[in-house]
């Protein structure tokens, strides 16, 4: 795995994904919190997943590539986020990995009783990429969507850590409970997407 803090073992989906898979499959995290597809690979942890040479490689960015996150993070959606992107594709398929495109899991923001999310324009480049290069792609940010609204505020409160500075619900990360609960539904997005790896999964 390689992405951002949304995909880590503490704060993401990860550690739930990884207890779907059977024996015959092992998970090797590599996402770091606050990345982007910009500093990732800036800060030498794209390289360390090549170096893994994995058989299949997911890859999750956008939160932290979006305005105000600072220059040594910020990509714009159609010209550096996309081209980042492409190169993660390219890099891995010349690694002779099979790569994955995964859409950012929506932040939990409520209006009106639905999710307002502010990572449409990041999302929206991962889908052309995956048509423009036949990647499969896992659409996260749409099925998170339609989670976290059947949950509502209440319920998806639930599945959020508590910041410890603040004593607030931090509607970003994910605590146990909501790592497995995502991590579930990306397992069942890549069997979809990749039917190969089904009996990778536990029944």
């Amino acid at each position: 795995l390689a992405g951002d803090s949304t995909v880590t073992d503490n704060g993401g989906w990860g550690r739930g994904f990884a207890k779907l898979l059977t024996g015959d499959a092992v998970c090797i995290n590599l996402a770091r919190a606050g990345r982007s597809s910009k500093s990732f690979r800036d800060n030498g942890e794209w390289q360390k997943v090549l170096d893994a040479k994995p058989d299949y490689l997911l890859i999750q960015f956008g939160h932290n590539d979006m305005p105000g996150k600072g220059p040594e993070r910020e990509t714009d959606p159609a010209t550096t986020y996309h081209e980042n992107m492409k190169h993660f594709v390219e890099e891995a398929r010349a690694a002779g990995a099979k790569p994955i495109l995964v859409t950012s899991m929506t932040r939990r923001h409520f209006k009106d009783g639905r999710i307002h999310s502010d990572l449409f324009t990041y999302v929206d480049e991962v889908k052309k990429i995956a048509v423009e290069m036949k990647v499969p792609v896992i659409d996260l940010h749409e099925r998170s969507i339609e989670f976290f609204e059947k949950l509502g505020p209440d319920g998806c409160a639930k599945l959020s850590p508590i910041d410890p500075k603040t004593g607030r619900v931090d509607s970003t990360h994910l605590n146990a409970k909501g790592g497995e609960a995502i991590g579930q539904i990306v397992a069942a997005e890549l069997v979809n997407a990749v039917p190969v790896l089904h009996s990778d999964f536990k029944k």
